[in-house]
């Protein structure tokens, strides 16, 4: 029986369970990997395929995808229920990383874009790997603040994801889509008129564009729906916020180390296509089950009226909203 299944929930917890009838029916959806055939694009869109990234890579068309969202084993000791990935020397793990990104580069489309996640022990590596293959734009960096403490050392609350493309001079940006909305603390009015921020019944807020520092972003705990027993599952409005910058409605989202589903889960509420890859079946089938519930829930946490909110701002705001209603 699963992991999944034998646990026991807080009547709060809304951590994602399947059912064994679920695991069968979902199941039944995955793509799985044949070791004799190259895969056809249109039998791989909006598919989730069964099988080892590192083997899937070859069988793969080339060109197709808008926008990859790269988010491998950090280098570090970890258990992804049974498969565990032991860190390595830092040039081993540049080796590993040089073995399989130029074929994942080689999907990608002339004019699309790539982001590579990782923590700060790695970045140098993550970095070096991205110049090695495309045209580096920018480095991420959000706040992470989830966390053990140490007594010795600073908290470690911060990931990077490294923007790159193939072509510098034409790729897809859409920065309206991903701009802001911040509180204003101190409103400043020129001849008595907001500069640069709106006055509301509700409160005072400022759409402002997107920088390359997150501090917005809350990550998966055990009250929030999206949330799976994944151990290092990614935040939905993370990867909404690369896919909505990168990829035109329509457009195709590729992510080779899926794990629990969130880019596949976030690019079809946000009508692009997707394609994953992940050699977990279990964690497979919690993506198959988070895509049905996407038919009917197409929210992201933090994501409202074509904005992203700061982080705290909007349980406030739908409050007020909830009590006029």
């Amino acid at each position: 029986m699963s992991k999944t299944l034998e646990k026991k929930r807080a009547d709060r917890n809304r951590t994602l369970t399947v059912s064994e009838e679920e695991r069968k029916l979902f199941s039944q959806n995955l793509y799985r990997a044949d070791e004799n055939n190259m895969f056809e694009q249109d039998k791989i869109i909006n598919k989730i395929i069964l099988g080892d990234t590192m083997q899937v890579l070859d069988k793969l068309p080339k060109s197709f995808a808008d926008v990859i969202i790269l988010d491998p084993p950090y280098n570090l000791d970890k258990d992804f229920h049974g498969f565990k990935f032991k860190s390595l020397h830092n040039h081993a793990y540049l080796e590993y990383l040089r073995s399989w990104f130029p074929k994942v580069v080689d999907v990608l489309k002339e004019n699309g874009s790539l982001y590579l996640c990782g923590d700060w022990k790695s970045t140098s590596i993550l970095q070096q790997v991205m110049e090695e293959n495309l045209f580096v734009l920018n480095r991420i960096t959000w706040q992470r603040e989830k966390g053990r403490g140490a007594l010795k050392n600073w908290k470690n609350a911060m990931e990077d994801i490294w923007f790159g493309v193939k072509n510098k001079n034409d790729y897809y940006f859409d920065v309206e889509a991903v701009k802001m909305k911040r509180k204003v603390i101190a409103p400043y009015k020129v001849n008595g008129v907001p500069k640069d921020w709106e006055e509301t019944e509700d409160g005072n807020f400022r759409i402002t564009y997107p920088s390359n520092f997150w501090d917005d972003i809350s990550v998966p705990y055990w009250s929030m729906p999206e949330n799976t027993d994944h151990p290092t599952q990614k935040p939905e409005k993370l990867i909404a916020k690369l896919i909505l910058a990168s990829c035109s409605v329509g457009g195709v989202v590729f992510d080779p180390f899926l794990g629990s589903g969130t880019t596949a889960v976030v690019a079809k509420k946000l009508a692009r296509n997707y394609v994953g890859i992940e050699m977990n079946e279990e964690y497979c089938i919690w993506a198959e089950k988070r895509l049905a519930n996407a038919e009917k829930d197409t929210s992201i946490q933090g994501y409202v009226g074509g904005v992203f909110w700061e982080r705290n701002t909007l349980n406030s705001q739908q409050k007020n909203i909830n009590k006029k209603i």
